[in-house]
C-alpha cells in the first residue's frame, strides 16, 4: 500500500520540482506517469524536460505516442496511464483517488502554494483522501528545505 505525498511549492517552480521528483522516482527504478489536466501544459513540460543538463536527463515521453507502455516517464492528461506507473504524480490539480494510493507505490500532489485556487483545491484533494481513509503526508519547503509536517 503506497501513500499520497502533497508537496507545498512556495520557493522552487514546478518544473524544478517536479524534475528532482522524478529524478529521485527512477533511482528508486519506478515507471512515473506525470498527470496534468491541460494537454499544452504537458507539451511545455515536455520541451522543459529536454532541456535540462545532459547528466541529469530524464527519459520520457507525452502520451499518445506508439512507445507510451515504454515509457519511464509518461506525460498525460488520462486517469490511466499507458505505461504501468509505480508513481502518479499530480500537477495543476489533477485528480487522484484513494484506489490509486492504494495500489501504488507513491502518489505526489504538487501545488503551487501562491495560487489560492491551487491550494483551495489540493486541501479539497487532502480531506477527500483523508474521508477515504488514504494515507498520506504533507510537505512544506517554507523554511528553505523539505520538511514533513502533517501525515494521515
Amino acid at each position: 500500500m503506497g501513500a499520497a505525498y502533497f508537496y507545498h511549492l512556495t520557493r522552487r517552480s514546478m518544473d524544478e520540482t517536479l524534475t528532482m521528483l522524478l529524478g529521485k522516482a527512477g533511482q528508486a527504478g519506478w515507471r512515473v506517469a506525470v498527470r496534468g489536466v491541460d494537454p499544452g501544459r504537458m507539451m511545455w513540460l515536455d520541451e522543459k524536460l529536454w532541456m535540462g543538463a545532459d547528466d541529469s536527463f530524464l527519459p520520457h515521453g507525452i502520451a499518445g505516442g506508439s512507445h507510451d507502455a515504454d515509457q519511464p516517464i509518461l506525460l498525460t492528461t488520462q486517469a490511466q496511464s499507458a505505461n504501468s506507473p509505480h508513481c502518479v504524480m499530480s500537477i495543476d490539480g489533477a485528480d487522484v483517488t484513494a484506489d490509486e494510493i492504494a495500489t501504488l507505490d507513491r502518489v505526489c500532489v504538487l501545488f503551487d502554494g501562491n495560487d489560492d485556487r491551487a491550494l483551495d483545491r489540493a486541501r479539497g484533494q487532502w480531506k477527500t483522501l483523508k474521508a477515504a481513509g488514504a494515507s498520506a503526508q504533507y510537505w512544506s519547503e517554507a523554511s528553505g528545505s523539505w520538511e514533513k509536517k502533517a501525515e494521515m
